[in-house]
């Protein structure tokens, strides 16, 4: 796991190019403080630059940037292929040897094998640049479903990429701010993908690979994997086996590290599976992680007690509080690559695995999305009646002083972000227009008219709700906000959740067997009913949550009216602070603030 840079520019001296590069890597070195490296050839003006956090082959042979042996490859990498062994035995029969014991050289040698066919064949979570010196090109090229970040630019002919944003500004081009991500950010909670901070640098999608021609400074993208919806598995026991089976596959490939792991219990279904499924795999070393707090309505301790008097793994618990939530906020600021509505409580729980040296941790992220976790899941069907309300009726919904009422405007919109803005919007077009002082027709067009794939388009009902949960909420949110929190301490979260085999057979199960309308996840717990303790399933969701509403609206830093200038702004916080409102939308506020 690591951070990874690079620019690729015939404009630019290479020893400039060098620096700033190696600008780009300092700027990134919480995320790979194991070690770095820069790779550049002078003729072509191309340069990579690597941060490295070692997991596996913890030796120098795993030094980046890396070449093949030929020395016509050259690749920096992030992330973890979990199948490389595999890949690897494969490898050796067609003749190729290897050096290391690293998942790197073996993308090296299987590009070289298969070229770019190669990249559907990696399973796990990546972000990496390939230069082939043979061909001339670079390659671009991101997981299945979008686990590690890539950002790149191609502006005035020159390519830019990076594992983070910030590190954009460590170099000598002009990257102007794009102000539609305050927009974005008081609608959605989050800056979607493709857009970013910055105008003219983009988010690679995920499952796709970016072809760079080193020589004419032109680029193409193509997808190499996409996921799709079908109702192939319309029998219940034989979709329970096979979601069981690919749980189990995904946990075991996920545990594979040459450095200590564990996994984030929380007691909740999903985090509770992995620790019983990891448990079965890894008894002799594994380790489990939970947050406690000092206000006892938010404990999950019985359940997580439940799951850890069941395994073997070494516990620990953590004990965090109002004060050091103060202590820490200026910190977990600075960790944000982009501003964000959440993703404190990672930081806390990655902080955590850092001091107890633990360099990866699973995490239950993506199960929710899959099997119906969320409310969203049961309120689809009547999202689609309410749909077919006269627009000019959904309209005047905005001048309703109830939120919920409110976000019925967005139904208006033909365009499905609508959809997911009346599940999860935080504020609607006449309110972000008066916070920003900005134009309210402007800003309407630019949710209106936000680019969604079109993956979404025949979906209805749960599958409906599986795709925006996914493509918008955990791809924007949730995987973002992970990575760069954890990574801030040097900490990779692995989610086995989301390994690409296992993601294929859930959605290729039939809806009416796949989501339950009065038990939320039904297929994950049948499939775990035999070892997962019923109380944990049994309960009202809870959520991994902290009790942010309490801490915020204390914390004169985020609630004090006075500290904002905007009359809109000033008159939310003054509601926050007597409880009218989410501190995920105080929270927002707080970053229009300290953007202005």
């Amino acid at each position: 796991m690591c951070r990874i840079a690079g620019i690729i520019s015939h404009q630019t001296e290479p020893s400039h190019l060098y620096s700033q590069v190696q600008a780009m890597c300092d700027s990134m070195k919480h995320g790979g403080p194991d070690d770095g490296g820069i790779y550049i050839n002078a003729e072509t003006r191309v340069c990579l630059g690597n941060r490295r956090l070692s997991l596996l082959d913890l030796s120098q042979a795993g030094h980046q940037p890396m070449a093949n042996l030929q020395q016509n490859l050259h690749i920096t990498y992030n992330g973890e292929i979990y199948n490389f062994k595999e890949l690897r035995t494969e490898l050796k029969t067609y003749g190729y040897s290897f050096r290391s014991d690293t998942d790197t050289e073996v993308i090296l040698v299987a590009y070289e094998h298969w070229k770019e066919n190669s990249f559907g064949r990696f399973i796990g979570m990546f972000a990496f640049a390939l230069v082939d010196k043979t061909l001339g090109k670079t390659y671009l090229v991101r997981d299945q479903s979008g686990i590690k970040p890539l950002y790149y630019s191609t502006t005035d002919s020159n390519l830019i990429f990076s594992s983070e944003i910030k590190a954009f500004a460590k170099t000598s081009f002009d990257f102007k701010i794009n102000e539609r991500w305050k927009v974005y950010l008081l609608a959605l909670g989050h800056i979607p993908e493709p857009f970013t901070t910055l105008e003219s640098v983009e988010s690679l999608p995920k499952g796709s690979f970016l072809t760079w021609d080193n020589r004419s400074a032109s680029h193409t993208t193509t997808a190499f994997y996409t996921f799709t919806y079908t109702e192939k598995i319309i029998d219940i026991t034989y979709a329970i086996e096979k979601v069981r089976y690919g749980i189990e596959e995904a946990v075991k490939r996920n545990l594979i590290a040459d450095a200590p792991l564990g996994v984030f219990l929380s007691g909740g279904i999903d985090s509770s599976i992995l620790t019983l499924v990891a448990d079965k795999y890894k008894k002799e070393d594994l380790n489990t992680l939970s947050i406690q707090f000092e206000e006892t309505d938010y404990s999950e301790k019985k359940y997580q007690a439940l799951v850890n008097n069941k395994t073997s793994a070494q516990h620990r618990d953590y004990v965090f509080n109002y004060k050091l939530f103060t202590k820490n906020f200026q910190s977990i600021l600075s960790a944000m690559d982009q501003p964000s509505t959440d993703g404190i409580n990672s930081w806390f729980v990655s902080k955590c695995a850092k001091e107890n040296g633990l360099k990866a941790v699973l995490s239950g992220l993506g199960a929710d999305e899959l099997f119906g976790g969320y409310p969203s899941f049961q309120r689809m069907h009547k999202l689609a009646t309410l749909k077919m309300l006269p627009k000019r009726l959904l309209r005047l919904a905005e001048n309703h002083e109830d939120p919920k009422f409110k976000r019925l405007y967005y139904l208006s919109y033909n365009n499905p972000i609508g959809e997911y803005l009346f599940l999860r919007g935080f504020f609607t077009p006449t309110t972000i227009a008066a916070i920003l002082d900005a134009n309210h027709k402007e800003v309407d067009n630019i949710l209106a008219n936000f680019p969604l794939k079109q993956g979404i388009n025949n979906l209805k009902d749960g599958n409906r709700a599986s795709w925006l949960e996914t493509n918008l909420y955990m791809e924007n949110q949730l995987l973002k906000d992970t990575d760069y929190m954890s990574m801030s301490h040097g900490v990779e979260v692995r989610v086995p959740y989301l390994d690409p085999e296992l993601i294929n057979t859930v959605f290729n199960i039939k809806q009416e067997i796949k989501y339950s309308k009065k038990l939320p996840k039904s297929l994950l717990i049948s499939a775990f009913k035999d070892i997962l303790p019923e109380p944990i399933w049994n309960r009202k969701k809870m959520g991994f949550t902290f009790p942010f509403q309490e801490w915020m609206r204390k914390y004169k830093e985020i609630c004090d009216p006075e500290l904002y200038v905007n009359k809109t702004s000033k008159k939310m916080i003054t509601n926050f602070g007597l409880g009218r409102l989410h501190w995920s939308s105080a929270f927002a506020l707080y970053h229009i603030r300290k953007a202005s």
